[in-house]
């Protein structure tokens, strides 16, 4: 099992919401309205953990120990929502989301494969690193700045648990859990952007709520986050390439093959698609 070693490992640098982020240093002059408004919105949107969670616990109940891992996860990403909270509430308490808002934002997600799901999420932690590395250098007010500077730290970590997880899948299922990673891979490590950032939660995920079935669709203002990666944090093709590029990094080493473009990410998973076949529809765990 890898929970307990992860337990450990994650524990022993998490960091304390009272004793690590330096309060003290905040400087009124440094925040605006509009930065203010960005970090209520990365609050409700981190708060989405919880509807991930429910999900990730329903779809993996064949798997105890990605389950117990949850655990973790699920209490790091809540504490990045009450952290940007708890900063809001003490410097522009005006802008702290409600909690009904905070709600609207759980719902359920249709069942999924689990190691597409897996991949995805894999790379949404890769993503959200490199865009809270953008806010911390976008933000000019410090204890914003050591904030989000400390959340892509770790969703680096989340993003290593994850690849540890889908390395066992590899040893477990073989080309299937191949298959599954090329296949979501090639989606999110394109370097171009598509009309939508590609992050779990702004990808539809209810048939029955359509269109209202991303997160981003449930949040006070859903078009806040193409203005935030295009005009605040400015999260252009650069970045946008670093994202793609640790993407392949880690799946060249998954695999233990060398895929320097997408292309040839691509090719692989044709060749794997060619091996097994059409998988069935996923009827859910």
């Amino acid at each position: 099992m890898l929970y307990p070693e992860l337990f450990r490992q994650l524990e022993s640098v998490r960091w304390d919401m009272d004793k690590d982020i330096p309060w003290q240093s905040f400087d009124a002059s440094l925040l605006s309205e509009e930065q203010a408004q960005t970090i209520k919105m990365n609050a409700i949107t981190e708060w989405a953990a919880l509807p991930a969670t429910e999900m990730f616990l329903r779809d993996n109940r064949h798997d105890s120990d990605f389950s117990a891992f949850m655990s973790i996860w699920f209490f790091e990403e809540q504490k990045h929502s009450l952290v940007l909270m708890e900063y809001l509430k003490r410097f522009s308490p005006q802008h702290a989301p409600t909690e009904q808002e905070l709600h609207e934002v759980r719902f359920d997600f249709d069942p999924a494969p689990p190691l597409e799901t897996l991949m995805l999420h894999f790379c949404g932690e890769i993503r959200l690193n490199h865009w809270y590395r953008r806010a911390a250098q976008w933000h000019t007010e410090p204890v914003i700045k050591h904030i989000y500077t400390t959340l892509s730290q770790d969703e680096a970590r989340h993003g290593g648990a994850y690849l540890r997880y889908m390395k066992r899948a590899m040893e477990k299922f073989g080309d299937e859990a191949r298959a599954a990673f090329t296949k979501v891979g090639v989606l999110m490590a394109s370097a171009r952007r598509t009309a939508q950032a590609l992050h779990p939660t702004n990808l539809h995920v209810n048939k029955a709520l359509f269109p209202n079935d991303t997160i981003q669709s449930r949040m006070p203002d859903p078009d806040w986050l193409e203005h935030w990666l295009d005009k605040q944090i400015k999260f252009d093709a650069v970045w946008e390439s670093k994202v793609g590029e640790r993407i392949l990094h880690n799946l060249s080493l998954l695999m233990n093959r060398s895929f320097k473009t997408v292309q040839e990410l691509n090719r692989y998973r044709k060749e794997l698609a060619a091996t097994l076949g059409p998988r069935p529809e996923y009827q859910g765990a």
